[in-house]
């Protein structure tokens, strides 16, 4: 009887994990779909899950008709060049607040907390009139700056419990040795907690690269947008480019997804470590 209901428990298991699975990656395969079908077959009936014959000509009409390998490359600098440096600006603000006791630190810990409750669209205003006082809208080191000041709070806050999990005596033992608390800091406990600098750049990378609202609001030549606001310009009042779009979803997911697939390891291994003060 035990035996059975084992069995049977695993085969519920490993069905809800099947629909499960087919819920998550059905959008994929079906944007992937649309955007290989010509603009003809996308609306045809009934609806073809698998066509008879593939096009790229949303693909070619991506790069031919439009800007959008502008859109890539701004977007790729934009991220990377962010990610970077709201990352490296993290690790040493987090490394401040595990490793020194002042009276600040708990304001600023709960400032950082708060400022991920704030939803970003109540200060484009505000934002919006700051960037043009500076002359940075419509410029890609405007919308770097905004996106490190966006990343920080919550990249350091991931990046505290990891440096929380890194013993005292590990750089004790470096100064003794005679390094400065930079030495140790670079060269003792950053190779210690590499999993957790993968894991926070990866997620200000991802954060920036698929955000909206402050690119279309900071962001108006063609020469300056990028890619989350390229595929909201397939959007019009009456229409909606359904095959450009999904052409242009399919290479915007690619970069994300192949660099979860390169630092998976790091990922787990970073929040995990992160997650838990030992």
């Amino acid at each position: 009887m035990i035996g059975k209901e084992s069995t049977a428990g695993r085969a519920t298991k490993f069905t809800f994990l099947g629909l499960w699975l087919v819920f998550t990656v059905f959008p994929l395969y079906w944007i992937t779909v649309t955007s290989l079908k010509a603009p003809g077959d996308i609306f045809a009936f009934p609806i073809a899950y698998w066509p008879e014959h593939f096009s790229l000509e949303n693909y070619q009409g991506l790069f031919g008709k439009a800007d959008f390998g502008v859109y890539l490359t701004n977007s790729l600098v934009v991220a990377t060049v962010a990610g970077a440096v709201a990352t490296v600006i993290s690790m040493l603000s987090a490394y401040v607040l595990a490793r020194f006791e002042f009276r600040t630190k708990s304001a600023l810990l709960m400032a950082a907390l708060v400022t991920q409750m704030i939803p970003t669209f109540i200060a484009l205003g505000p934002l919006y009139l700051l960037m043009t006082d500076l002359n940075l809208v419509d410029n890609r080191l405007g919308l770097v700056l905004v996106y490190v000041a966006v990343c920080i709070p919550f990249c350091t806050v991931m990046l505290r419990g990891f440096f929380e999990n890194i013993p005292d005596a590990l750089e004790e033992a470096a100064m003794i040795d005679g390094l400065s608390r930079f030495g140790a800091l670079f060269r003792v406990l950053l190779p210690v907690m590499r999993p957790g600098i993968v894991a926070a750049f990866i997620f200000n990378f991802v954060n920036c690269w698929n955000e909206l609202f402050l690119s279309v609001t900071l962001m108006n030549s063609d020469s300056n947008k990028t890619v989350p606001t390229a595929l909201n310009g397939f959007i019009s009042s009456f229409n909606i480019d359904w095959g450009s779009m999904s052409a242009a979803a399919v290479l915007t997911i690619l970069p994300t997804m192949v660099l979860f697939a390169f630092a998976s390891r790091h990922i787990v291994q970073g929040l995990t470590a992160g997650a838990v003060k030992g």
